[in-house]
């Protein structure tokens, strides 16, 4: 059997994931500025609700930079939480796809693989023993967290024959996130101080978003998402097998490693600054893979606008199902998510898995 050349190659990684994929260009640019206007809107009203009304006008001029008024300082407050819902959204989206992408598995996600428990693990191991609660350090610490219950989720779903299959990584990470999620309890019941410090941050929120906090976790949010990107194509590779992604040229291992890379170093940004924030992972790349088919090239930033709008919107939902309180963000993602959790296991995704196509059948 002849090698495959360069160019069949690129065919084959292009076609593998979608067969329709070559006549379904403009549809998909259609769908991607769409979600785009709907992102613009979605941010607009999250400028605009909140516990005081405001008017166009007076967007307008915070936006100019002007706080002269009540109404402008409330708005110019809203600017970085808005956008701090955007980049959170975007990451875990993103984490969510690649994270699936590389377990082979419907369900994989950064909370039902345990890697938001790790990270949650590791910033009550910080406030409790260490005394760490300054933005730098909590955000380091939660990003080694994520990292270790990733690598110790793998290892274990990897235990005995067959290797890393995608039933095994899911029981491995609902067995793992069971357990971090009992030491974070056990370490936080003698504390109470450490309790009321740590649980606003275990809900899951946008609020109190400042430009210092987007500044510092911006970078680690751009590295993960650009090393995501950058292995689409492997991506859609992994979801013919490892034999034959090997046949086709593809280095499974690297893939692997890189895409695992850059949702953990996602993941753990994105929690360290907003908590864990549930089901933005596993519902939004399913959604997305309904109008885009399984090209991770188009399924990544449609996958990174649909999360950053999922998210926006749950937060002005919050906001105003509460008036004048709030509901946290992570709560509204939950209760969003979890129906589309249960129709996902009724279609049979957990024993079917990612197939040739790419595809939860």
């Amino acid at each position: 059997m002849p090698a495959p050349t360069a160019a069949s190659t690129d065919v084959a990684r292009a076609t593998a994931a979608d067969p329709r994929a070559a006549g379904r260009l403009p549809l998909r640019l259609t769908w991607i500025l769409a979600g785009l206007a709907l992102l613009v809107l979605l941010s607009a009203a999250s400028l605009a609700f909140g516990v005081r009304g405001v008017s166009l006008d007076d967007i307008l001029a915070a936006l100019s930079g002007r706080t002269a008024t009540v109404s402008e300082a409330a708005i110019a407050a809203r600017i970085p939480r808005t956008v701090l819902a955007l980049l959170v959204g975007a990451a875990l989206a993103i984490a969510g796809t690649a994270m699936q992408a590389v377990t082979r598995n419907p369900l994989a996600d950064p909370g039902l693989l345990g890697i938001s428990g790790g990270a949650s693990l590791a910033v009550v191991i910080g406030l409790a023993f260490f005394g760490l609660s300054a933005p730098v350090s909590t955000l380091f610490i939660a990003m080694a967290g994520a990292a270790v219950a990733a690598v110790f989720v793998y290892a274990v779903g990897s235990l005995g024959g067959g290797g890393a299959t995608p039933l095994k990584l899911a029981l491995a990470g609902a067995a793992t996130s069971a357990a971090l999620l009992s030491l974070v309890s056990a370490i936080l019941l003698p504390r109470v101080d450490v309790m009321a410090q740590f649980r606003f941050w275990q809900i899951g929120g946008v609020g109190g978003a400042d430009w210092g906090r987007i500044a510092l976790v911006a970078p680690g949010l751009v590295v993960g998402a650009l090393i995501c990107f950058a292995t689409a194509r492997g991506m859609n590779g992994l979801a013919l097998g490892d034999e034959l992604a090997t046949g086709l040229g593809i280095n499974v291992l690297r893939t692997r490693l890189l895409a695992g890379l850059g949702s953990v170093i996602l993941c753990g940004a994105a929690t360290a600054v907003a908590g864990p924030i549930g089901f933005v992972g596993l519902v939004v790349p399913h959604l997305c893979r309904l109008l885009f088919g399984s090209d991770h090239r188009w399924l990544l930033p449609a996958s990174a606008i649909a999360g950053s709008a999922l998210l926006v919107a749950s937060d002005v939902v919050g906001r105003l199902i509460a008036r004048p309180a709030e509901v946290e963000v992570g709560i509204v993602t939950a209760v969003i998510g979890a129906p589309v959790f249960i129709w996902i296991v009724r279609r049979g995704a957990t024993g079917r898995g990612m197939s040739g196509s790419g595809r939860a059948r």
